[in-house]
């Protein structure tokens, strides 16, 4: 039995809250009936590294920011998205598990990007907690086999038309839990996520472009994310950042954007020892500075951040203002630079434009 890529977009795209629309943002905010609530209770890993079926979706998202041999700036992402149509588990074609995965590569003057689709139930797509492996057909992000901890020591792996990536991580710092303890608060009215982190590793590998093979080195930063309503019914869209500062410092940090023009934010200034500091509502200001037109629309892509209580004021820059995932649900993905009172990397995400 198969199942068509039409037949699985009119899946995703029916889907409220669905890791396709986690992109678009419509439905994210709708209940949840069936599906599991976050709570907080203490997160556990290995077990936690592992899908969640019991919630409507989750996503295993990476970054990394990397440079060429002669100093070009480079960025990578890989994400696997899990959404489902039902609360009730299934085998085989019955599973209500969907899965889609994005990759992308962005260069100052390119950006490449990826889709693959699949169903859950038969293997084609999946995650394992322990030894921790992520994957949809033959792209992976699975751990080595060394004797580290789950997540400490990875590969990421995926090809698109036009470009592929084999990367190898390595994390010199811990877990981070994101919100309080883990648990992730996304509004006024409460809705919330589990949410996690390992923002410190270093990455090593290689780009291919056009067919030419490009060595790179730089940081990676690995999201994880699950819930079942996480936005309100009146949050259309977030723009999301992740830095890497100078110093060692790392900064993630978040606004939604309300249909009144209103935003809720938050986020986490992490100390280069691993020290994280829970940022609440309003403590982190994200200003759009300028903006670049995109496939016909105007995405901000110069910001203002400023976090006083850590003496941060910086601008950031994307480095390709192109940048944009021209997949199923489309959105902004990419690489920026900052310059301001600490220098840094990082990426930005923005949706709902």
């Amino acid at each position: 039995m198969s199942l068509t890529r039409r037949r699985l977009l009119a899946l995703l795209a029916a889907l409220p809250g669905s890791g396709a629309t986690a992109q678009g943002f419509a439905g994210m905010g709708t209940a949840a009936e069936g599906f599991a609530v976050p709570d907080r209770t203490p997160l556990a890993f290995p077990a936690d590294h592992g899908a969640h079926p019991s919630f409507r979706i989750e996503w295993w998202y990476l970054t990394a920011n990397l440079e060429a041999p002669d100093g070009t700036p480079m960025g990578l992402q890989w994400t696997l998205f899990r959404s489902a149509l039902s609360p009730v588990d299934g085998a085989l074609w019955s599973s209500p598990q969907l899965w889609m995965a994005h990759a992308a590569v962005t260069t100052p003057d390119r950006h490449f990007s990826a889709e693959r689709l699949a169903r859950g139930g038969v293997g084609q797509a999946g995650v394992e907690a322990d030894p921790f492996a992520a994957w949809i057909d033959d792209w992976r992000l699975a751990a080595r086999d060394d004797g580290t901890q789950a997540l400490a020591a990875l590969d990421v792996e995926a090809q698109g038309d036009d470009f592929s990536f084999r990367v190898a991580l390595r994390a010199d710092g811990p877990l981070i839990l994101q919100g309080e303890d883990g648990y992730s608060v996304k509004s006024a009215e409460g809705q919330a996520s589990r949410y996690y982190s390992q923002p410190f590793y270093r990455a090593e590998g290689a780009l291919r472009m056009d067919g030419e093979e490009i060595p790179v080195t730089g940081r990676a930063w690995l999201d994880r994310e699950w819930s079942s309503q996480p936005l309100s019914e009146t949050q259309e869209g977030w723009d999301w950042i992740s830095l890497h500062l100078s110093g060692g410092a790392k900064l993630m940090g978040f606004r939604l954007r309300e249909t009144g023009g209103t935003f809720y934010g938050s986020g986490t200034w992490i100390a280069p020892d691993g020290r994280a500091v829970p940022l609440a509502d309003g403590a982190l200001a994200m200003d759009p500075q300028g903006s670049a037109e995109v496939q016909g629309r105007q995405i901000p892509v110069r910001w203002r951040v400023r976090l006083p209580q850590e003496n941060l004021d910086v601008t950031l820059e994307a480095i390709n203002p192109d940048a944009w995932m021209d997949v199923s649900f489309a959105y902004w993905e990419g690489p920026v630079r900052t310059r301001g009172t600490h220098a840094g990397v990082g990426y930005l995400e923005m949706t709902g434009y």
